[in-house]
């Protein structure tokens, strides 16, 4: 294994045997149970530390500093004060970046060199917040009453957010739910999952010390049942931003009823990445396997049902088998590591399930399909990048998202059998094409039911673009100027002047 110079053998110091704390109001304390958690190294099965098990009260004492910050000195902040807020922080995760990749890595698995690299994106994204919150204006309105009257449009902070986040990129979740709620004046309480909680922790730190305010950000690790089921229902959330399963999701609009709060909802996916037999073929079946098994598979818009044209059906099945067959699996820490582990035992029951679910419907398996073991994979929890061939759309692996390293190629004919076909799931998040043929990119991507369509490329995502889905996908967008709308109330406001 070779580990990273600056990593290898080197404790982590925000691991230091000291079981991690729940922030509220500014004060990092123990859950008011005293009990704890484990998590740990999903590549080794090593305990990397206890963190406090939040609970109902605990959560009501979050929503409680959340309320008393957004009705205090926050709100007199103003939009330039946040900004340079953001881009002190911003500095501080740049500073530190090593330190939070290295969390992310340790924490849920993904190569370090993947972490890294999303350095760039994720500091990005503070700052290009930081401008947002400079440029939040409402509109004057020439209206057809008697009289003089002057009609405007304010839009103001909804209030308390509540935000619950996935353990799949956990860096990535923290910043996409707290950049857009400081910059619009709005107070936070996170509850990261329990498989992934250590960076969340981290980068509260770093907000504390960019100058955050106490109560603006409080973060309560625990799990889903009792901890965030108590923020999807708690009636002093004005709004719920959640990423994660379908069926959670469907939960917390339940819980949302009891005062009405604001949701956006970033859903499961099951999306279809289309290649033309007029497409770069060496170039697209890379990106067509790439596209499944980055992060082990464990990314909501995994391009898992990869469509071909029947030309060259073949041919890219072949490319992508050979992808698989050459992609180095190995923990994080080790930087030549191209895929890390999936995040626990029950994930790899769960995707060895939908393999053997596969085999028995039909599919040919072409590549992969087992559990690594030897003397690299055997403390921790790794599967093999996986190609099914002859996948019929019916099939389990071609309806249900997987989130593991599956990919399910299925030939077709036609642009108009093809947008039937892949528009034909209850998801609707992301979509890629791959075509010569610019007149067709814009027809097909016109046509398919996603919130975002990749043309010649896959999985792109710029602070600057919204991301989100439709459907069974959810609702609302992170990043871009849309993501602040989702942040702010809009106030009607009229004057009548002689």
């Amino acid at each position: 294994m070779t580990a990273s110079p600056s990593l290898a053998n080197t404790p982590h110091p925000f691991l230091d045997g000291r079981a991690k704390r729940l922030l509220i109001g500014g004060q990092w304390q123990p859950a008011a149970s005293g009990k704890t958690f484990e998590t740990c190294n999903p590549a080794t099965g090593a305990v990397l530390a206890q963190v406090a098990e939040a609970g109902q009260v605990d959560v009501d004492r979050a929503v409680a500093a959340a309320r008393q910050a957004f009705e205090g000195p926050w709100r007199r902040f103003k939009p330039d004060e946040r900004a340079a807020l953001m881009h002190a922080l911003a500095d501080l995760v740049d500073t530190h970046y090593e330190e939070l990749a290295w969390l992310d890595t340790l924490d849920m698995g993904a190569p370090i060199r993947h972490t890294r690299g999303a350095r760039r994106h994720l500091v990005g994204m503070l700052r290009y917040f930081a401008g947002q919150a400079t440029c939040i204006h409402g509109q004057t309105a020439e209206t057809s009453l008697n009289g003089n009257m002057f009609a405007a449009t304010l839009k103001e902070p909804v209030g308390v957010v509540g935000a619950i986040i996935p353990w799949n990129g956990p860096l990535w979740a923290t910043i996409f739910k707290t950049a857009p709620v400081l910059a619009s004046g709005c107070t936070l309480v996170l509850k990261p999952a329990e498989d992934a909680p250590l960076t969340p922790l981290r980068f509260a730190e770093l907000a504390e010390q960019a100058g955050v305010p106490p109560g603006v950000l409080n973060v309560v690790t625990g799990f889903g049942q009792e901890a965030g089921t108590a923020l999807a229902a708690h009636p002093g959330v004005d709004k719920l931003s959640f990423t994660g399963s379908v069926a959670t999701g469907q939960a917390i609009v339940r819980a949302s009823a009891g005062n009405l709060k604001r949701l956006s909802l970033e859903l499961g996916g099951k999306s279809p990445h289309i290649l033309f037999a007029d497409a770069d073929v060496p170039r697209a079946a890379q990106a067509a396997a790439i596209g499944v098994f980055a992060n082990a598979g464990q990314i909501c818009s995994a391009g898992t049902r990869v469509f071909v044209q029947r030309e060259i059906h073949a041919q890219v099945v072949q490319a992508m088998a050979e992808v698989a067959a050459t992609l180095r699996v190995g923990p994080g820490v080790d930087a030549e590591s191209d895929i890390g582990p999936l995040v626990s035992a029950r994930q790899v029951e769960r995707v060895l399930g939908y393999v053997e679910s596969g085999r028995e419907q039909g599919a040919r398996l072409v590549a992969g399909g087992e559990r690594l073991g030897g003397p690299l994979h055997a403390q921790g929890h790794f599967m093999a990048p996986t190609v099914f061939a002859e996948v019929a759309d019916g099939m389990r692996i071609a309806r249900e998202e997987i989130f593991g390293p599956v990919a399910a190629v299925l030939p077709f004919d036609d642009l108009d059998e093809v947008v039937r076909r892949a528009n034909d799931s209850p998801f609707g998040l992301g979509a890629g094409v791959w075509t010569r043929d610019i007149g067709r990119a814009h027809a097909i991507a016109r046509r398919l039911q996603a919130g975002s369509v990749w043309v010649n490329c896959y999985n792109q995502m710029d602070p600057s673009m919204p991301f989100g889905g439709v459907k069974f996908s959810g609702y609302g967008r992170e990043s871009g100027p849309q993501q602040l709308d989702e942040y702010l109330n809009v106030k009607g406001l009229w004057i009548q002047h002689d």
